[in-house]
């Protein structure tokens, strides 16, 4: 495929945005989420649809769901759907949420594909076919080749209905990106690109975990690309950070109390041996999202079953009530992903999160991105968080608002930070990665802004995974950079002014982990 090709393929200009969640409007009323993402500076938003909200019998259409999103769009955001394959009737595995499975009809699903998109033309820009579709029984119920059939009968519904709309490959997440060229999630991406080739516009990879590895996880998955001749551009529909297996020390011991909490269940109740001998070791010790969940719940997950569910004694309670039952011994960088941490360990992973976001998104943008959607917005429910979810370990803490009195009221420190990104990066047109020599540990980002000055990126890496969280009482290093203005002004990523200094056309500023955006002092009038 030519440059010239693959160009018209890309969205243009640069777009930061949010995920709204797994489950809008499928456990409650579909509540307004839309302007609390645009007043943070957001300027695309994803939500996840199920053919179940929108066709709940056959023939029988139902737009709540969908109307109550657009009925909050403006016009200005770019819209991203989810588009999940989940029903009770008209899929293989019967469920209105997960797994998403094949259609027994592919007929049914083209129409009721069709249907939604024509909904909303013109104002979805982006249509995805299921998600972490290699994350199979638990995000995808079936064979690749089962993935590509239904892929390539969306794309025709898709373009037939709304020929300017896009269609996403299903994300591409940490059971590929994590593991090793050649494993089970790699072959069947690699299956899939081979017989979908010419049924996406768009390859979505979700990001986690070390921000140094963004740069390889996309290019691995462009090279993947042109090894089927499919070459797309990438967009990054989720990513996030910090979560626990991150830190060595952390999922150790999360390995260790699970082992322990799923072995004393087999051994008094016979039925769970399985469980213990085989999945667990694979969720914790191999830290892969998909697989931790799988652990700890049946393959087919109904919102009627999981509220039947709710608070039962399971194993995955169990295992984390033992794990809640160590909390004072655990490692701080185990403890602090914790409901009801020390004031302190809360703060600090506040940070970090703040840091990593600006350094996943830098690095993504650098790398050719033009999309990148942070994970998540909030929660998916009002009401109290249940400490007692591996998924709330995992990930419950990246959300950026929380609820007050049933609203998106609170807002955590990431969504300050991710405002503040936004306006920094509003009208950039491009951003490069610059490798000085000197300091060795330096990240630089240059970005070109449209109608406004240079803006420079800067932080030292602290490079090892006790670093990401314990670097921050290391001391600044000292920078000297080329500047093309007079002066300067500098604010880090939580917001803080630095001290900065132009003399004889160079900057001088302190940098520590912590990003700093510099820009030159505009004058006013100017």
């Amino acid at each position: 495929m030519t440059q010239a090709a693959i160009d018209a393929y890309e969205p243009p200009g640069i777009r930061l945005g949010i995920v709204r969640g797994v489950s809008y409007g499928l456990f409650g009323p579909p509540g307004t989420f839309v302007p609390q993402t645009r007043s943070l500076g957001a300027g695309i938003v994803r939500a996840y649809v199920y053919w179940s909200q929108v066709e709940p019998e056959p023939g029988r259409y139902r737009w709540d769901v969908v109307d109550a999103l657009l009925g909050q769009l403006d016009g200005d955001e770019e819209v991203w759907i989810t588009l999940c394959s989940s029903s009770p009737w008209a899929t293989r595995t019967p469920t209105d949420f997960l797994p998403p499975s094949p259609a027994h009809d592919l007929n049914a699903y083209a129409e009721f594909v069709r249907r939604v998109v024509r909904r909303c033309a013109g104002r979805v820009h982006y249509w995805q076919c299921d998600n972490e579709p290699s994350n199979t029984d638990l995000l995808w119920a079936g064979t690749a080749d089962e993935y590509v059939a239904q892929l390539r009968v969306m794309y025709a519904a898709v373009k037939e209905a709304d020929p300017a709309a896009a269609v996403v490959l299903g994300g591409c997440g940490y059971d590929v990106l994590g593991s090793e060229a050649g494993s089970e999630p790699w072959r069947f991406f690699a299956q899939v690109l081979s017989g979908g080739r010419d049924a996406f516009d768009l390859f979505d990879v979700h990001l986690y975990g070390d921000t140094a590895a963004v740069p390889a996880h996309i290019e691995a998955v462009r090279e993947l690309m042109r090894a089927h001749g499919c070459l797309r551009p990438v967009v990054v529909g989720e990513y996030g950070a910090p979560v626990p297996f991150e830190f060595p020390d952390a999922q150790a011991v999360m390995y260790e109390v699970f082992a322990e909490a799923f072995t004393g269940d087999a051994q008094a109740q016979s039925t769970d041996q399985p469980a213990a001998q085989s999945t667990v070791q694979p969720a914790v010790q191999s830290t892969v999202q998909p697989a931790v969940q799988s652990t700890v719940q049946p393959a087919v997950q109904s919102t009627i079953e999981l509220a039947a569910r709710a608070r039962q004694d399971t194993p995955e309670r169990r295992a984390m009530a033992a794990l809640y039952a160590r909390m004072p011994q655990l490692p701080p960088r185990l403890r602090m992903f914790m409901e009801g941490c020390p004031p302190e360990l809360e703060a600090r992973r506040h940070r970090i999160n703040c840091r990593q976001l600006v350094a996943c998104t830098l690095q993504a943008l650098a790398a050719g991105v033009r999309r990148t959607l942070y994970w998540n917005l909030a929660p998916e429910v009002p009401g109290p968080a249940d400490p007692l979810q591996i998924m709330h370990l995992m990930f419950g803490k990246l959300a950026m608002l929380g609820y007050r009195d049933g609203e998106l009221a609170v807002r955590h420190p990431a969504a300050d930070t991710f405002a503040l990104l936004t306006a920094q990066l509003a009208g950039a047109r491009r951003v490069t990665r610059v490798q000085p020599a000197d300091p060795p540990g330096l990240y630089a980002f240059e970005v070109e802004r449209a109608g406004r000055g240079p803006l420079l990126v800067l932080w030292d890496r602290r490079d090892t995974a006790d670093d990401t969280a314990d670097g921050e009482d290391q001391p600044p290093v000292p920078v000297s950079w080329p500047w093309p203005a007079s002066s300067a002004t500098a604010v880090d990523a939580f917001g803080e002014p630095l001290a900065v200094e132009v003399r004889d056309r160079r900057l001088r500023v302190a940098v520590s982990g912590t990003p700093v955006f510099v820009s030159p002092v505009v004058s006013p009038g100017t």
